[in-house]
């Protein structure tokens, strides 16, 4: 019987088919083998006798952004504006404490009104100190700190600020371990990364941290408070998300240093279309809050330099009140001098009715840019008023003698 060979071409594909099965059944193999030692355990198809684990495999996700947040995180509060409010819920509190409606105290008619955050910057003895913005703590009745371990301790208003919208307030320095440093604002950088930390919506969202970076410097940012008073501040923007109750918390850079204080945002355009506006954050530069901190913790209050005038916006006015005022038609925005106070450095310079366009060469088109402009002035600065008396340009330099606190004695 004779022997047959198969070709040697078969030889060799019988061969290779060989090594390709062997590698497939090791592949499977390895990888089975692989995910037990994880933790894994791969089911059959009908995953009658299987069970999925975690994974064992540990690692360390230490970031300089985690540092940063770290460094100062315990220093960040929340701030709770207690205020008589006469709601239904006073009742059901005084019924659990066994309070009747004759006899109930102050403190029981207080409730919730408003919830923000603060920067905790100074521990001095028994005492340490935060900073806020004012409309956080503006009208309360009490005021209480919960801590980053949430720990409530009662907080004493030293001083608040309208204009900059900035409040100390002081608690016990028992239960307080971290204090925030501030950072130099007048070196930050357009582009580097901003931290914000804070108590957005209130307590229940304690301690959230959001991203992102500087978006600009020097924005002046004009709002509304509720007293009604225009209020015209410097600040950094930021796309990092700052939203309702992040006020008052701390921006910081990625040393974890604070470079700002969280007031605002912008959510939608103030024109007819109130289109919606995302990553439009503001905080006041650490810079201007030191000035301010600094001066409220030693007189409670901040005084400023004052002209002595009461003005109105040009754009305000009816067209009949401005062809009164015998400008040129090309001045289109300014500040009108409504009345000149006696005794006061605008006295002997303006007139009712001028109509301020420029002070030190920077343009004035309302009452908040000028506000702007005098206050980042000292007592005792001279500034170079631009206006318009009838159709005239002139230019007058007043010396800043007086404060706001002889406006207010004068008035």
């Amino acid at each position: 019987m004779k022997q047959v060979k198969l070709p040697k071409i078969s030889q060799n594909w019988t061969k290779l088919l060989l090594t390709i099965l062997i590698s497939v059944i090791g592949g499977v193999l390895g990888a089975l083998i692989i995910l037990k030692a994880n933790g894994i355990l791969v089911s059959n198809i009908s995953g009658s006798n299987s069970q999925t684990t975690t994974s064992k495999v540990t690692y360390s996700n230490k970031t300089d952004t985690t540092e940063a947040v770290k460094t100062v995180q315990n220093a960040v509060v929340s701030v709770i504006n207690y205020q008589s409010t006469g709601s239904s819920q006073n009742t059901i509190y005084s019924q659990m404490f066994g309070q009747s409606e004759n006899n109930k105290s102050d403190s029981s008619e207080l409730s919730v009104y408003s919830e923000g955050s603060g920067v905790i910057y100074k521990k001095d003895g028994k005492n340490a100190y935060l900073v806020t913005n004012t409309h956080v703590i503006e009208g309360a009745k009490q005021i209480e700190i919960m801590l980053a371990d949430g720990t409530k301790v009662v907080g004493e208003l030293v001083g608040s600020d309208t204009y900059s919208d900035i409040a100390v307030v002081k608690i016990s320095s028992d239960k307080v371990t971290t204090v925030a440093d501030f950072a130099d604002s007048d070196k930050l950088t357009v582009g580097e990364t901003a931290i914000a930390i804070g108590s957005p919506l209130g307590t229940e969202y304690a301690n959230s941290v959001t991203q992102g970076i500087v978006s600009s410097l020097s924005r002046t940012v004009t709002m509304t408070n509720d007293s009604g008073q225009t209020v015209s501040t410097n600040a950094i923007q930021t796309d990092a998300a700052i939203n309702p109750g992040n006020s008052g918390g701390a921006l910081i850079n990625i040393e974890g240093q604070v470079i700002g204080i969280n007031s605002s945002k912008i959510s939608s355009t103030s024109d007819s279309s109130g289109e919606s506006v995302e990553g439009m954050g503001f905080a006041i530069p650490s810079n201007d809050v030191i000035k301010i901190i600094n001066q409220l913790e030693k007189n409670g209050s901040v005084t400023r330099p004052a002209l002595g005038i009461s003005m109105a916006n040009l754009s305000d006015l009816s067209t009949n009140d401005i062809s009164q005022l015998n400008i040129p038609s090309s001045i289109t925005s300014g500040v009108v001098v409504a009345s000149v106070q006696d005794n006061m450095p605008a006295d002997g310079n303006l007139k009712q009715y001028d109509v301020i366009t420029a002070v030190d060469g920077k343009e004035v088109t309302s009452t908040a840019d000028l506000q702007s402009i005098l206050y980042g002035h000292s007592t005792g600065d001279s500034i170079k008023i631009t206006f318009y008396r009838g159709t005239e340009e002139k230019t007058t330099t007043i010396k800043l003698t007086k404060t706001t606190e002889d406006l207010s004695q004068a008035q």
